[in-house]
Formats: C-alpha cells, sequence, structure tokens
C-alpha cells in the first residue's frame, strides 16, 4: 500500500508543476483581456473562499495573532504575484518560470542575513550558477544593450525575492500555527490587496473581460487548480514522497513552465537562452536535493 502511495503522490508532485508550468502561459493569453492585478485579485478570492468553505469549522480559531500573521503573509504573496504577473506582461512565459524559481536560491541567502547563519557550500555554488543563467537567459545579446535586461525580466526577479521571503516566514509561522488556517487568511488578504490595488494600477472594474469565456476559464484555472488544488496536493504527496525527491520533482515547474510555451505560445529560445536555463534548473537543483543528503 505504501509503495501504492508513494508512486501515486510522485505523480501527484509532477502533476503540481505541471499545472504550475501551465499558468505561466494562463496568465500570459490573459493578460491581454484582462489586468495584471485583477488576475491576481479574482484567483485569490476563488481560492480563500473555496478554501474556507473546506476549513469552515476552524475558522473560529481565528484571533488577533493569525490575523497579524495572516496579513503579512498576504501581503507578502501579493507582491510576489503581483510583481510576477506584471513582469509577464513584458517578458516571455518560459523565462517569467525559469526567474521566477530563482527563490530557491535567494531562501538561504536572505534567512543568513535574518538568522545570521551561514548557508552551506553549496548554496554559494547554486548561486554562481543562477546568475550566470540568469544573465544568459535575461541579458539582452545585441551588443549595443549587451547590459541590459528588460523590465518584465527584472520585476520576475523581485518576484523571486518576495517568493522567498514569503516561504521563510511561512516556515517561521507554521511553528505555532495550523498551516491550513493560516494560508486560509493570506490567500483573503492577498485578496484584498488586490482588490485595493487594482483600481488605482488597472482602472475601473473588468466587467466586459468578464464576460470572455477564455477569461472565466483562466481565473477559474488559476483561482481553482493553479492555487487550491496544487497547494493541497503538495501538502498530501508530501506525506509519502522523500523530501529531496519532492524537490525534484517539483522544480521541474520551470520546465514544463518553457516547454508549454514554446508548444502553445510558440515561443523561441535560442541556445544561449537554452542553456541559462539549463544552469538555472541546476542551481534549483544543488539548492532543493543537495541540503536533504548533506544536513
Amino acid at each position: 500500500m505504501n509503495k501504492i502511495m508513494t508512486s501515486l503522490s510522485s505523480v501527484g508532485l509532477i502533476l503540481t508543476a505541471a499545472i504550475w508550468g501551465f499558468a505561466f502561459v494562463i496568465v500570459k493569453d490573459s493578460l491581454t483581456h484582462i489586468g495584471a492585478v485583477w488576475m491576481v485579485a479574482f484567483r485569490f478570492t476563488i481560492a480563500a473562499v473555496l478554501l474556507a468553505l473546506f476549513y469552515c469549522t476552524k475558522l473560529k480559531q481565528i484571533n488577533v495573532s493569525y490575523l497579524k500573521q495572516g496579513a503579512m503573509l498576504g501581503l507578502v504573496l501579493f507582491l510576489a504575484y503581483f510583481t510576477q504577473t506584471i513582469g509577464c506582461d513584458y517578458t516571455t512565459a518560459g523565462k517569467n518560470a525559469f526567474l521566477t524559481t530563482t527563490y530557491v536560491i535567494l531562501i538561504p541567502l536572505i534567512s543568513w542575513g535574518i538568522y545570521r547563519k551561514k548557508p552551506r557550500f553549496y548554496v554559494f555554488i547554486a548561486a554562481i550558477l543562477s546568475v550566470t543563467g540568469i544573465g544568459l537567459l535575461a541579458l539582452n545579446g545585441n551588443d549595443a544593450s549587451l547590459l541590459q535586461m528588460n523590465l518584465g525580466d527584472i520585476l520576475t526577479l523581485v518576484c523571486s525575492v518576495f517568493y522567498a521571503i514569503h516561504i521563510i516566514f511561512v516556515a517561521k509561522f507554521n511553528e505555532h500555527k495550523d498551516p491550513i488556517l493560516l494560508t486560509v487568511l493570506q490567500f483573503v488578504f492577498a485578496a484584498l490587496f488586490g482588490w485595493m490595488t487594482a483600481p488605482f494600477y488597472d482602472g475601473a472594474f473588468p466587467a466586459q473581460a468578464l464576460m470572455n469565456s477564455r477569461v472565466m476559464f483562466s481565473m477559474i484555472y488559476l483561482g481553482v487548480f493553479s492555487t487550491l488544488i496544487c497547494f493541497v496536493m503538495q501538502n498530501v504527496c508530501l506525506k509519502y514522497v522523500n523530501s529531496a525527491i519532492a524537490s525534484l520533482f517539483l522544480s521541474l515547474e520551470s520546465v514544463f513552465g518553457v516547454l508549454f510555451s514554446a508548444l502553445i505560445l510558440h515561443e523561441i529560445l535560442s541556445f544561449r537562452m537554452i542553456c541559462g536555463c539549463i544552469l538555472i534548473f541546476m542551481a534549483i537543483l544543488i539548492a532543493e536535493v543537495l541540503p536533504k543528503f548533506c544536513d
């Protein structure tokens, strides 16, 4: 039975990575119809409402401490998706996917600054590989502007910083809190920040866009599948799969992002950009898998 659950969970983690990878394509395609911040607001509203309904019996446990931490996590999560989604509007979905996953390397480096705990040697190796890969993937190849990155690439890298901070805070807050309840609250606050920001950044409520069946499908996919289902599936599958192997499966998100972008959006990667993707993926594997064997 355990072997069956392990096999099913492995498939579940790969499916999670695929759903997240396809989300980059969904976001890129939807940005032609709906504003980036409205997209974030709808995404987290759908996820918050559904998760709250499933977990409604626990909502009575909410207190001031939960609200403060939920608000903090929700703000950082909103900023991560805010910069990522806007960034996707100015760069390709494939580059957006790979640059986002650099948060894996940033987590131990940011933790070093917060907790004064020096990262192990492999983190620095991963950082060097990652920076080199980012240069090959994102820097403009024209001689006149060799050292320039476009706005989308820069915003995506900023988003990876927020993702790293978010994960660090989640790990800290989950020590004394119900993780699902905390997730409900961060979804709620991320949605609220989205609703408050969208009118100023994107303009009026996109009533006409919501009449578009393509947009409705996108919002449902992002809210239900990419946010709610992936979160639940990840947590369930991690009970049966070794964390090192799980990290490997989940890091395939960036690979799926590039694959779906090429197949569906017909994005083209040059040989130099492919080399950059390989280096970033190697860095992710080093940062994710080696700690499980060296620590």
